[in-house]
């Protein structure tokens, strides 16, 4: 099975309605999905397909409470689906 590669930027994952927006279109998630951390998770877990996701600009993200959120939520989910796996630089 080919590993589908998403390569996001942790600059634009800071503000948590534009992170939200891209992370639903490049993981191209359902209309009705959450759109908070949470739901963001059960996305994640649930897609069962082989997905690595490539956080560059991970300094960034850190720089917002949210976007410190985010990158939990992303390790978590990556730690609980064998499908998942995540790159920071």
């Amino acid at each position: 099975m080919t590993v589908e590669t998403i390569c996001l930027d942790g600059s634009r994952l800071k503000n948590r309605d534009e992170a939200m927006e891209l992370l639903g279109q490049a993981l191209v998630l359902p209309e009705w999905w959450g759109r908070n951390l949470d739901a963001l998770h059960d996305c994640l877990t649930g897609l069962g397909r082989p997905i690595l996701l490539e956080l560059c600009g991970r300094s960034e993200l850190e720089t917002t409470s949210f976007g410190r959120g985010l990158l939990r939520v992303l390790q978590d989910s990556a730690a609980e689906a064998p499908w998942l796996e995540l790159k920071t630089d």
